[in-house]
């Protein structure tokens, strides 16, 4: 053999023992999020009313947060936090406000990981649409951005065959949820045999409005009678501002059938995410099959809660506990701490996803985003990431727009609209003693320390949104519209007209449609989606 042929034999090796070397060894990334789910629809937050087998197991390997919050109580920014790691003022998303500018997006962590080397893939209901100036034309959902795409526009379908990207998995799977986990298994499998790593990023629809359960799962909770939690009903939610109970979250208490079906209602709204918990199975099944369970993060969360009667209120979208505090579980398999049921009790959001999606693919987090890295806590569930968030409504009903500030124990919500007939309304409640807020303290003079500093967190929070709110979509008024020191004289022209117009007039048609309580299963008038 000549010098040349051992040259090319030794050079083929060395390739082969670098390519090992430098093999892509970071971790695949699943983030999964439901829509409408509060904490006590799962078995390993307390329920013992429900089935959440699938859940409760990645609960039970993984570590549970307890105190995680939505900064914002509506999809369309709850998602858009999420992609970017910022809180709405600074991406500038919601409805009635605007879309995302594509400059932001590019700084969203699927646009950074794919950027880094790996495979992506996003299904389900996507929340946002994007513009590359605020005047400028609606784009596109960017599907080219992702390297395989089940993604839909508005709410989507839960009819599989409606939603444009997920039709061939309509004859197995007709009701969306679970052909979601399909999705998930064929991406895994392919993905599987690449040698980069993979995001994949399901947004399931269930358990969203209107109520439309998949019926091969209508035994699961046939006939079943609901244990009520403790804060239902409008008894306690009378201590509750004035202003919160100006738009719709406040009537469908009645029309939502809380009041009067509760049961029904219940079992409904639990039945849709048994079949999201099944859908999580599937994706487990998967990564167990293509052998790449072992290197895997899984991250299960909603985007938002949902009342459900608590307080007498239905929907989202108000600062309250059952409306921002939302179930979060991280899986890590390759992490000493899984296995151990571990939980965390410190203060979590939804600006956290982002970086720490992020740091799990080894990347550096923007300056920019708001959040910090989650996996601090799995490393020590006893340790804190954040002193406190603010949570944000900037929806609907001007009545309803308010500011507000939550830490570990204590939470401060600042309602400034003082319109004839209102007058600027605090509330302060000690989640440490009292998770339910079923006690308001703000008079209480023994919590004006708190009530001081509970304040001045506030205060901070105002401050970034004055210096980093976008300069478009109508979010730097709010600067002043939230100030406690500025009078409502000063405010009340600032409020965006067409933005509060097409808020009453969208509250007006839900009060319309929902004039008679409509039932939750197939009702026509149950058929108009909600935001």
């Amino acid at each position: 053999m000549n010098f040349k042929a051992i040259t090319l034999i030794g050079l083929l090796f060395l390739g082969t023992g670098l390519q090992v070397l430098f093999a892509d060894s970071r971790p695949n990334i699943i983030y999964l999020m439901s829509d409408d789910q509060s904490s006590y629809s799962m078995g390993c937050y307390g329920n013992s009313d429900v089935k959440t087998p699938n859940l409760d197991r990645l609960s039970s390997q993984g570590v549970t947060f307890d105190n995680h919050y939505v900064t914002t109580a509506i999809c369309m920014a709850s998602r858009a936090t999420a992609m970017t790691g910022m809180y709405e003022y600074k991406h500038g998303c919601n409805f009635s406000h605007g879309e995302m500018m594509t400059s932001i997006w590019a700084n969203s962590y699927p646009i950074l990981l794919r950027e880094a080397g790996y495979l992506t893939a996003f299904a389900g209901k996507f929340g946002f649409e994007l513009r590359e100036t605020p005047n400028g034309p609606k784009l596109e959902l960017p599907a080219e951005d992702f390297d395989r795409w089940g993604g839909g526009p508005g709410q989507t379908s839960y009819d599989t065959k409606k939603n444009k990207s997920m039709v061939a998995y309509a004859k197995e799977y007709p009701h969306a949820t679970l052909s979601y986990g399909a999705f998930s298994r064929d991406f895994i499998h392919a993905s599987a045999k690449s040698d980069q790593p993979f995001c994949l990023s399901i947004s399931f629809k269930a358990p969203h409005k209107p109520a439309t359960p998949d019926p091969r799962f209508d035994d699961v909770y046939a006939g079943m009678t609901f244990k009520k939690p403790a804060n239902y009903g409008r008894e306690h939610g009378e201590h509750f501002s004035k202003q919160s109970k100006q738009d719709r979250q406040y009537e469908r208490f009645h029309s939502w059938n809380y009041s009067d079906k509760y049961d029904e209602v219940m079992a409904t709204y639990h039945q849709q995410i048994y079949a999201i918990d099944v859908a999580v199975g599937m994706v487990r099944e998967a990564l167990e099959e293509a052998g790449v369970a072992d290197n895997t993060v899984i991250i299960y969360t909603s985007d938002n809660g949902f009342f459900c009667g608590s307080h007498g209120y239905g929907s989202k979208v108000l600062p309250y506990e059952e409306s921002t505090r939302v179930p979060l579980i991280i899986y890590d398999p390759r992490h000493a701490n899984s296995g151990k049921g571990l939980r965390s009790d410190a203060l979590t959001g939804n600006i956290d996803f982002a970086p720490t999606i992020l740091s799990l693919a080894g990347l550096p987090v923007p300056e920019n985003m708001d959040g910090s890295n989650l996996m601090a806590l799995y490393e020590n569930p006893n340790a804190e990431l954040h002193e406190s968030l603010a949570l944000v409504n900037v929806w609907g009903e001007a009545a309803t727009h308010a500011l507000g500030v939550v830490t570990k124990d204590m939470k401060y919500l600042h309602w400034g609209y003082a319109a004839e007939g209102f007058e600027v309304t605090e509330e302060l409640y000690h989640l440490g003693k009292d998770p339910l807020e079923l006690t308001e303290l703000s008079g209480n003079p023994e919590y004006s320390p708190a009530m001081q500093a509970m304040r001045k967190a506030y205060d901070r929070h105002l401050s970034d949104w004055k210096k980093e709110a976008v300069a478009y979509n109508n979010y730097q008024p709010y600067g002043t519209i939230f100030d406690r020191e500025t009078d409502w004289s000063e405010k009340e022209g600032l409020f965006d007209a067409k933005g509060i117009e097409a808020a009453r007039k969208a509250t007006a048609e839900a009060r319309k449609t929902n004039a008679v309580a409509p039932k939750d299963k197939g009702d026509k008038a149950n058929k108009r989606e909600d935001r």
